[in-house]
């Protein structure tokens, strides 16, 4: 009951285009640490959600600039700022009262040196560098909206985006990094993988899953009017009120070696064929888990939405999402199971 409450305020958010959900920066070092240095580097990344204030991506690749070799680091914000946090101290001209309602702006990184010579680059060092030339800092014209035309122009400019869009227009927003071509890691709904738009891309295998999905994402941080549901929301050592959702995943079109290991396959269907029962609009057979995927089975199968975390393009073709051949959703004596996608084994 806990946890359907707690998805419910989160959907209740969403409706109401509430999207100021944070991403912890324990999670973002959890899924980077997985992809090679070498899609960074020389590579300018923009992370055009991100209020620079408040944004651990932008903490995360101001750290990493120059381990990972960054040509240019530049974030965007959009107008407002939720979360009052006093790590950056950008605009000098703003008071404690009007931080929460501050202009959007943009910044710019091409360099991050040890200022502070402590033999170590920190926040302090972003703080100094962005003191010591304006240039890198200037205030947005616009309201820093994604699709600003300011913002597409920053976007052309990039080659990776890495972000936490706002969940209410994530169709919107990988249309848009399609368009453009570019390179991306980004958070989402679970849900998001039965969007017709971006199952097309996973299908095409111009999209796919990042390494952590569910409890691999532990929480995001919420503003202080958002009520914290069910039993795994907490307020961590830094007073910020976290959220577990459990069901975010991350979408990206960045390799790694993750994505091309087989799925280890144990179970037979010959044999077992009571365990796998037929669709009645479709001929291929139902599994309701991935583990359970026969060996032996070279025909069509149904399998859970969470088969893409573990899909290896190499070993399975995905057919189709959800409905059977009459254009009805998948079917067994007349009841629809959770939705499946529709695969079959490459290797037989």
């Amino acid at each position: 009951m806990a946890q359907v409450s707690k998805n419910k305020d989160l959907h209740k958010a969403k409706d109401a285009k509430k999207d100021e959900f944070y991403t912890q920066l324990s999670d973002i070092e959890r899924e980077l640490r997985h992809y090679d240095k070498g899609h960074f580097n020389g590579k300018v990344v923009y992370c055009n959600c991100d209020d620079p204030y408040e944004s651990n991506f932008f903490k995360y690749f101001a750290l990493k600039f120059n381990s990972l070799g960054l040509k240019k680091l530049i974030a965007t914000c959009y107008i407002g700022s939720p979360i009052a946090n006093t790590q950056l101290s950008l605009f000098d001209d703003e008071s404690d009262e009007n931080k929460t309602t501050r202009v959007p702006h943009k910044i710019e990184i091409t360099e991050i040196p040890d200022i502070s010579k402590d033999g170590s680059v920190d926040l302090i060092d972003v703080e100094l560098l962005l003191a010591s030339n304006r240039n890198y800092l200037t205030r947005l014209k616009g309201d820093g909206d994604f699709r600003s035309k300011e913002c597409i122009e920053l976007l052309k400019q990039s080659d990776i985006v890495v972000t936490n869009p706002p969940f209410s227009l994530f169709r919107e927003y990988v249309a848009q990094l399609v368009e453009y071509d570019k390179k991306f890691l980004i958070i989402g709904n679970i849900n998001a993988i039965t969007y017709k738009e971006i199952f097309k891309l996973i299908k095409e295998n111009k999209a796919w899953l990042g390494i952590n999905m569910g409890r691999g994402i532990s929480g995001f941080i919420v503003p202080n009017h958002y009520e914290l549901y069910g039993t795994e929301t907490n307020i961590d050592n830094f007073g910020n009120r976290i959220i577990s959702p459990n069901n975010c995943l991350w979408l990206t079109n960045l390799d790694t070696s993750k994505r091309h290991e087989d799925i280890v396959l144990s179970k037979t269907y010959y044999g077992n064929e009571n365990e796998y029962p037929k669709f009645d609009n479709y001929d291929a057979i139902n599994v309701n888990k991935t583990k359970d995927i026969p060996m032996d089975y070279d025909g069509v199968m149904g399998v859970p939405i969470t088969f893409l975390h573990k899909f290896n393009p190499e070993q399975f073709e995905l057919i189709k999402f959800r409905k059977g051949n009459d254009d009805k959703d998948l079917s067994i004596n007349g009841k629809c199971p959770y939705f499946r996608i529709l695969i079959k084994n490459k290797r037989l």
